[in-house]
């Protein structure tokens, strides 16, 4: 049986006059749900929590909550004195020593630090243990990822799972969400929708409905609103395109889990051609750094790093808050010089950064003053001439919105404007420090797909494990004490590949300059395994079989009458739907892996 709600929203209206934040909204929150609320943003997440937490009052409906709960409401941009203790900050004059105290050491903060001394990560910190102390009936987390490095999130994960109390998550984090909720309560233009699966069914199940919608219209002759137009093309058609990408993004892997296999060519790039010295962007060699700490010595940050970055690059730079990413990308650009080794950078290399603390937005100024410093209504973008307005447009702005103050704009849009300047700007080397905060995530769907489609080289910091995965072809993983490595792949091939480094060998490593015998070396260089040969055989006709499904289930889900006729039905059928692209991406990646490890194979053999 399920328990009662704790609070529920029943009609809920937010808004001014005719055009509503949101309207009709019901929602319950019982003891142990874990929901989270996605949404573009200005659709009014942060407003519904605001709502849900007693901050503000509906314009009509009615809000319920159970007599004596406790509700928590973690902000996206807590507001604090700075003079204050963040001893003082977490207790908020509620919550005795003990457990203000046990709190500080899960977050590991020094209750005695002021919280202006804070940098953005222990400062998110010390907002969410405000909220987690003196654990809360109800739990509000509006976007709690923000300025965390990974293992701090990964903490959060763990702490939220095994919560009694019910907790509603905004996030942008696809791979926090996935990891940390089991409800979908989805705000789209002014309505709330919720679906009792986890999110990784989300996308399946919006695209479904979002299809539904538009053949509905269609069939009613109605025109289809501006942001539906966006939604239809840039969620559906452009998931569909990237799925190309995604190819093309295994292929750059493969070719730098290559590059980085031979270390040695590092040092014999003077050697090669003309045409290899024009392709690289940064080589380092044997780096080194450390800085002074008085009478403790030296902090490590870098010993013994050697890369090469060639054009076209993606690379993503992951660690702790403090380790030093910052550091190491000053030393990659030569913007800092190493105390041992060295790096060379490409001549004439034009570097753009994106600032995560938004520093070069005036908030005086206008998003198309911004973008025209020097007058005029054109921007020049990648060689081709925009109209201002069209490329805000590619960044979710409105006419209206180019001429308004950028003082007026939310954080998730300023980041947007602010990554509409840098990707116009004509740069071989893009540096993007944490680009995806604040951003929906519809908006890192267009993000990941401009940076799919820029010819130049990345280098990403970013906390944001799905979004690594999806961009970049390496990570260089800064681990603290000075050690920093690079692995081929995204977060989740950089997961693997620590796992595999820690393993016991299961052989003993050849010796060098020792031969394998003659009989090995043949077998090795022939052609498939049985087994192998018998799976690459069969998988076109088990892609065939998965296209046929998700054909059909696509089909089925596109009748708009079956949410409303049976639900059930319907999210059976949106599961299965993930599934099958699951498994069908899952098959041709399989596929990809069988046939290149035939060709190298083949090519051995005709080369011997």
């Amino acid at each position: 049986m399920a328990e009662p709600p704790l609070l529920s929203l029943r009609g809920v209206r937010v808004g001014f006059g005719a055009a509503p934040l949101f309207a009709d909204v019901d929602l319950q929150l019982s003891r142990r749900d874990r929901a989270c609320l996605v949404g573009r943003n200005g659709s009014g997440k942060s407003t519904l929590l605001k709502l849900i937490a007693g901050e503000i009052e509906a314009d009509d409906g009615e809000r319920f909550v159970q007599p004596g709960i406790r509700i928590a409401h973690l902000h996206q941009d807590p507001v604090f004195d700075p003079d204050e203790s963040v001893a003082a900050f977490v207790a908020a004059g509620r919550h005795p020593r003990h457990a203000v105290d046990a709190m500080l050491a899960a977050v590991t903060l020094d209750g005695g630090r002021r919280m202006g001394s804070l940098s953005g990560g222990e400062g998110r910190r010390a907002a969410i243990a405000r909220a987690l102390v003196g654990e809360p009936d109800v739990l509000l987390l509006d976007e709690p990822t923000n300025h965390l490095d990974l293992a701090a999130i990964e903490w959060l994960e763990r702490r939220l799972r095994a919560e009694t109390a019910a907790v509603l998550t905004v996030s942008h984090d696809r791979t926090f969400l996935a990891n940390s909720t089991g409800r979908i309560c989805w705000l789209d233009r002014s309505r709330l929708r919720q679906h009792e699966r986890g999110f990784a069914a989300f996308e399946a199940w919006s695209e479904a409905v979002l299809e539904a919608e538009a053949k509905e219209l269609e069939r009613l002759n109605v025109k289809i609103a501006e942001e539906t137009r966006w939604l239809l093309r840039g969620i559906t058609a452009r998931r569909r395109r990237n799925q190309g990408r995604l190819r093309k993004l295994a292929e750059m892997r493969a070719s730098r889990a290559a590059l980085l296999a031979e270390r040695g060519a590092v040092g014999k790039l003077e050697a090669e051609d003309g045409k290899v010295k024009s392709r690289l962007v940064i080589e380092a060699q044997s780096l080194s750094k450390a800085f002074a700490q008085g009478d403790d010595g030296e902090l490590a940050i870098v010993r013994d790093f050697s890369t090469r970055i060639l054009r076209g690059d993606r690379i993503g730079v992951i660690g702790p808050n403090g380790a030093g990413k910052t550091t190491l990308l000053r030393l990659l650009v030569g913007e800092l010089k190493p105390d041992a080794g060295k790096v060379r950078v490409g001549k004439a290399l034009r570097v753009a950064y994106f600032d995560q603390r938004r520093e070069q937005l005036d908030p005086k100024e206008t998003p198309w003053r911004t973008l025209c410093p020097q007058g005029g209504d054109s921007v020049m973008v990648q060689g081709r001439q925009r109209h201002v307005v069209g490329y805000l447009k590619d960044f979710l702005f409105t006419a209206e919105q180019a001429k308004s103050p950028i003082a007026t704009l939310s954080g998730g849009e300023r980041n947007r404007l602010l990554l509409a300047m840098i990707l116009a700007q004509p740069a071989d080397l893009l540096v993007l420090d944490e680009p995806t905060n604040d951003l929906d995530m519809d908006t890192l769907d267009l993000l990941q797909e401009m940076l799919a489609d820029y010819g130049g080289t990345l280098l990403i910091v970013s906390h944001d494990r799905d979004f690594l995965d999806r961009t970049v072809s390496s990570t260089i993983a800064v681990e603290g004490g000075g050690e920093v490595v690079e692995y081929a792949g995204g977060y989740q091939d950089y997961l693997a590949q620590r796992k595999t480094a820690a393993r016991p060998a299961a052989a003993p490593a050849k010796r060098e300059g020792e031969r394998r015998p003659a009989a090995a070396r043949r077998r090795a260089a022939t052609k498939l395994g049985y087994k192998d040969q018998r799976e690459l055989d069969a998988l076109p006709e088990r892609m065939a079989a998965l296209s046929g499904e998700i054909d059909r289930l696509e089909a089925t889900l596109a009748d708009p009458e079956l949410y409303r006729r049976t639900p059930e039905t319907f999210e059976r059928n949106a599961a299965a739907l993930q599934e099958k692209r699951h498994a069908l991406a899952e098959a041709e990646e399989r596929w990809l892996e069988l046939e290149e490890k035939r060709e190298a194979l083949a090519d051995g053999t005709r080369g011997s």
